[in-house]
């Protein structure tokens, strides 16, 4: 007996858009269809000390998949990326090397702080410990947990895309944004 076939029918779709269509056609704003593309083409570079990188790995893995949103290609080098995701303890003496990093990243560029040592240090309330990444590079979102499931890196990234994608094209050129930038001493 054959088993029945289940469909999946929470599928989410990408939204179009708003504009005007016609037989054919669509026809939009300039800055809506790059958030649409920067959005779903996300390439992240994963910087993993610790077990949270554990449960990044798994977030890449067959069950969790995160190349259904858009963030197939796993890049090693910062010049092609535009995602860092920060998973881990953070000692104060690999600041500065995460800070270049996070400069030799392709503009524009967004940060994803994984795990409760990223995000805050987590446990570790030593002298040897960074606590929070913050204090070094700016920060889109963060995830919770010590360490936070696949789920929870997975809304992440999910969360993240809803900022890229209603980032404006201007909002880096802001000075509201050249001050956050200057705060954390990037030019």
């Amino acid at each position: 007996m054959p088993r029945p076939v289940q469909y999946n029918t929470n599928i989410k779709m990408v939204e179009m858009p708003e504009g005007y269509s016609g037989e054919g056609f669509h026809a939009t704003s300039f800055d809506k269809v790059v958030g649409l593309a920067r959005a779903n083409s996300l390439w992240p570079l994963p910087f993993a000390t610790s077990c949270c990188g554990i449960e990044f790995m798994a977030t890449m893995g067959a069950n969790y998949d995160l190349s259904r949103f858009g963030s197939e290609r796993m890049g090693f080098t910062p010049r092609q990326c535009d995602m860092l995701l920060v998973a881990g303890t953070i000692a104060k003496k690999m600041a500065p090397i995460l800070r270049q990093v996070y400069l030799q990243m392709a503009e524009p560029r967004w940060v994803i702080a994984i795990g409760a040592c990223a995000s805050s240090g987590g446990i570790f309330d030593s002298y040897s410990v960074l606590q929070g990444i913050d204090q070094v590079i700016p920060v889109d979102v963060y995830v919770p947990g010590c360490p936070p499931r696949p789920e929870g890196i997975l809304d992440g990234i999910l969360k993240l895309q809803d900022l890229v994608h209603n980032e404006s094209l201007r909002r880096r050129n802001s000075p509201v944004y050249k001050e956050l930038m200057n705060s954390y001493g990037i030019e």
